[in-house]
C-alpha cells in the first residue's frame, strides 16, 4: 500500500478509536472480568481453554461497546452539532461520514455476534437482545428522564454475560454485580450530564439535571452510588467472599466518595477528572481486589 494510503488509513482508525472513545472500555470491562473470574471458581478452576473463552469474553465486550458508541453518535449528530461542548465531535465535524460509522457499526456487531457464538450456544441465543439493549440507550434521552439508569444496564449486563460465557447458564447472585454496575454507572452519567443541564432544557432533552436541577441530580447520583456498594455487599454475601473481596468494596466506595468531592453545583470544573479519572480507578480496583480473592481460594460457594 502506499505511504500517503496507509497514513489515511491510519489517521482515519485513530479518529475512529476517538470517536468512540475506546479509552472508555475500562469502564465495563473490568466488572465483566469479574463475572468471569467468580464464574471459573464456581466452576472448579479449570485451565482448558480459559485463555480462549477471556480473548472471546473480551472481543464481546469490544464489539457491543463500539457498536453501541457509534450508533449514539449516528444518531446524535445534529444534536452534537447544536451543543457548543460536543460539536466537534467527529461526525458534526465532517471528520468521519456517516456512512463510514454505519460500516463501523455493523462491523462491530459482527464481531459481538461471532464472539457470543464462540462461546457458547446460550449466549449466540442472548446476542441480539444484548445488542438491542445496548443500542436503545441512544434513544432514551428523547423521552425520559431515566436515560442514565438505561445505560448502566447497558454496561449492567456485562458481568452476568461473562458469567453466561464461562458456565452456559445464569446465576442469580450475579445480578448483584448487574445492579451495581447499573447503579453505578447511572450515578457517574448524571454528574457528566450536568455539563449539558442548559443545553438539554433548551433543546427539550431529558435527564436528571434537566429534570431536577444541578443540585438535585448530584444528590441522586450520590444515592445511587450508596445503593451501589450496598449490591456489593449483598453480592460479596452472595458469594462468601474472602477478605480481600471485602476490602475491594470498601476501596470502592472510598473512591466514590472522592468523585463526589470534586464535583459541586456551583463547580463544576472537575468533571472530566471525576468522570473519567476516578470512575477508570474504581473499576479496575474493583476487579484487583476480587480477582485475587478468587485466586486466593479464600472465599467462594
Amino acid at each position: 500500500m502506499h505511504p500517503v494510503a496507509t497514513a489515511g488509513v491510519w489517521r482515519r482508525f485513530v479518529m475512529t478509536l476517538e470517536m468512540i472513545r475506546f479509552e472508555h472500555s475500562v469502564f465495563a470491562l473490568p466488572f465483566a472480568l469479574t463475572g468471569a473470574a467468580l464464574a471459573w471458581r464456581a466452576v472448579g478452576y479449570p485451565m482448558e481453554g480459559l485463555a480462549g473463552r477471556i480473548g472471546w469474553i473480551v472481543a464481546a465486550m469490544v464489539g457491543a461497546r463500539s457498536a453501541a458508541m457509534a450508533f449514539n453518535r449516528v444518531l446524535d449528530g445534529s444534536i452534537d452539532a447544536r451543543n457548543p461542548r460536543t460539536r466537534g465531535r467527529h461526525i458534526p465535524a465532517g471528520l468521519l461520514s456517516a456512512r463510514f460509522a454505519w460500516a463501523f457499526i455493523a462491523a462491530s456487531a459482527g464481531l459481538f455476534v461471532l464472539a457470543a457464538a464462540m462461546l457458547n450456544p446460550l449466549c449466540l441465543k442472548l446476542s441480539p437482545v444484548a445488542l438491542a439493549v445496548v443500542l436503545f440507550y441512544s434513544w432514551t434521552k428523547r423521552f425520559t428522564s431515566s436515560s442514565h439508569l438505561v445505560l448502566g444496564f447497558a454496561l449492567g449486563i456485562a458481568p452476568a454475560a461473562a458469567w453466561i460465557a464461562v458456565t452456559g447458564s445464569l446465576e442469580p447472585g450475579i445480578l448483584w454485580l448487574t445492579a451495581a454496575v447499573t447503579l453505578w454507572t447511572a450515578g457517574f452519567d448524571i454528574i457528566y450530564s450536568c455539563q449539558d443541564y442548559e443545553f438539554d432544557r433548551g433543546a427539550g432533552l431529558h435527564s436528571i439535571p434537566a429534570k431536577l436541577g444541578i443540585a438535585r441530580a448530584l444528590t441522586v447520583a450520590r444515592v445511587f452510588h450508596v445503593a451501589m456498594v450496598v449490591c456489593l455487599g449483598a453480592l460479596a454475601v452472595s458469594f462468601e467472599a474472602g477478605r480481600l473481596a471485602w476490602s475491594g468494596i470498601v476501596v470502592t466506595a472510598a473512591l466514590l466518595a472522592w468523585e463526589h468531592r470534586l464535583v459541586r453545583a456551583g463547580d463544576l470544573s472537575k468533571v472530566d477528572a471525576a468522570f473519567f479519572a476516578m470512575n477508570g480507578w474504581v473499576s479496575i480496583m474493583f476487579f484487583v481486589f476480587w480477582a485475587a480473592d478468587v485466586l486466593s481460594g479464600q472465599g467462594g460457594r
